[in-house]
């Protein structure tokens, strides 16, 4: 619906000043898709560079994100980008209200030695989490 402005003279030459409202909408939609694809963009660039094995009967998982846990090559463990011990992980767990459908994802280079993945392991599941996953990529045909 046009605004009708009125202009300070009083003279009412039959042309009436017009604000359109649909292209200031149009612009306000353009904006918002933009600043949610580009925030949807920026949901990994926080990660610990990993080369992950390869696994061939891999399952995607398109679900609610889970939590994510990294272990390196050198068997440092991450959090959010923040360095964790395995104790750390059993902690903020329990601390975090998480739902009860909550996974957690781990996600192990292929060099990491499997005794820091399996601490890693028994700490989610210490605190509590019974939906543990390995992050993997798919094989390369």
């Amino acid at each position: 619906m046009p605004v009708k402005l009125s202009s300070g003279s009083g003279s009412d030459d039959g042309e009436d000043a017009r604000i359109e409202i649909v292209p200031l909408i149009d612009i306000m939609f353009f904006l918002l898709a933009a600043f949610m694809l580009v925030s949807l963009s920026m949901t990994q660039l926080h990660r610990v560079p990993l080369r992950l094995p390869e696994a061939a009967t891999g399952v995607d998982d398109s679900k609610s994100p889970p939590v994510l846990i990294a272990v390196d090559a050198h068997g440092v463990i991450t959090w959010d980008s923040q360095v964790v011990t395995p104790s750390e992980i059993t902690t903020r767990l329990k601390r975090e209200k998480l739902p009860e459908q909550a996974r957690v994802l781990i996600a192990a280079d292929q060099e990491a030695r499997y005794k820091q993945v399996m601490s890693v392991l028994d700490a989610v599941r210490a605190a509590g989490v019974e939906k543990v996953g390995f992050e993997n990529k798919e094989v390369s045909r």
